[in-house]
């Protein structure tokens, strides 16, 4: 583990350090040997306490911290057999998305998920998780081709931002955000989507339009960053953490919102703490999911998974809702259905 330390944690690297001199103490004291004891339980519950009630801002740091297990690190610990497919067919191959195929136990699947890197050299190769638009046109190609072999999808989420340079506008980085968005809205096939660090702005939407949408405990889901949300409302990044506040971005919010189906508990101190032990509830939580996803018809999977999202934004004001346009389309006999598209296109394939 590297040296970086996040400030909330001081009082634990103190104890911690502490820790240390007992265990070298208690070989030769028995004394030492109870205190020890006793500071290991002080650790437990002081780590408790400080990260069951960490600050939004404070979430955000450790959503950042960059011994957090990457998607690189959960093809190794929690898929087995992984192969990396590679480039969009039409400008190059983006190191920001990596795609490919998985096994998870018995489930074969297709794996797409952002990669930071994970020191500076393969940072700056994968843009710090900040993918071009070629990488989400290799997602995308990669998804059609797991619907057309019925093989669940499976997409890792942790991105600043889809990366927002010259460059990648003059290549459709907004247009192909919003084609991924309405392809997976419709795609035949189980996607599961869980958010293992930062899930920033249309970067992260891109890829996280699933059946089952999960976050891990101390990972984060914005429409923007608390930076730039700073910059915006206020002139000055120093309100980053008001930012934080307002933004209602973490697990314990969302899932209150309604935005997210599930949260991953993190081991105790964060997942860059134990990688092993988060790989494992990781992939505990994607065998289940994937269990249930995979019995539901496709059609019904499609219809679920249109309504999921049809239902984000609705609001009550006086007890009524405030537009029937925010209604779930079932109230609406006109609205569109992938179910229905689905099953017209097998008629006009049948005739």
């Amino acid at each position: 583990m590297s040296e970086y330390r996040l400030a909330f944690e001081r009082p634990i690297y103190e104890l911690e350090a502490r820790l240390e001199k007992l265990e070298r103490l208690a070989q030769t004291d028995p004394a030492a040997r109870e205190e020890l004891q006793q500071k290991r339980k002080e650790l437990i519950d002081l780590m408790v306490q400080i990260y069951s009630n960490l600050k939004p801002w404070e979430v955000v740091e450790v959503a950042r911290h960059p011994d957090r297990p990457k998607t690189s690190d959960y093809l190794q610990l929690t898929f087995d057999e992984f192969v990396e497919l590679h480039g969009d067919k039409c400008f190059g191959d983006d190191r920001a998305i990596r795609t490919g195929w998985a096994k998870l136990d018995t489930f074969k699947v297709m794996v797409i998920g952002h990669e930071k890197g994970k020191n500076t050299k393969e940072r700056l190769a994968c843009n710090y998780g900040c993918a071009h638009p070629e990488g989400y046109r290799k997602a995308m190609h990669k998804m059609k081709l797991a619907a057309k072999f019925r093989l669940p999808i499976v997409c890792l989420i942790d991105t600043p931002g889809a990366y927002p340079g010259i460059g990648a506008e003059e290549r459709g980085q907004a247009q192909v955000i919003a084609e991924s968005m309405f392809l997976m809205s419709k795609l035949p096939t189980p996607i599961v989507c869980v958010v293992i660090g930062e899930g920033g702005s249309g970067g992260a939407l891109a890829i996280g339009v699933g059946d089952r949408v999960a976050m891990l405990e101390h990972a984060y889901y914005s429409v923007i960053s608390p930076e730039g949300c700073a910059g915006i409302l206020w002139k000055d990044r120093q309100y980053k953490e008001e930012a934080a506040r307002a933004l209602k971005m973490t697990s314990k919010d969302l899932i209150q919102l309604g935005l997210i189906d599930d949260v991953i508990p993190e081991p105790l101190g964060g997942a860059h703490r134990d990688p092993f032990q988060m790989a494992s509830r990781l992939k505990l939580y994607l065998r289940n999911t994937l269990k249930e996803l995979t019995a539901i018809p496709i059609p019904e999977l499609l219809e679920a998974r249109y309504q999921k999202f049809r239902r984000m934004g609705v609001y009550l004001e006086g007890g009524e809702a405030v537009s029937t346009a925010m209604q779930p389309a079932a109230a609406n006999s006109d609205a569109y259905s992938p179910a229905q598209e689905i099953a017209d296109e097998g008629a006009a394939g049948d005739a």
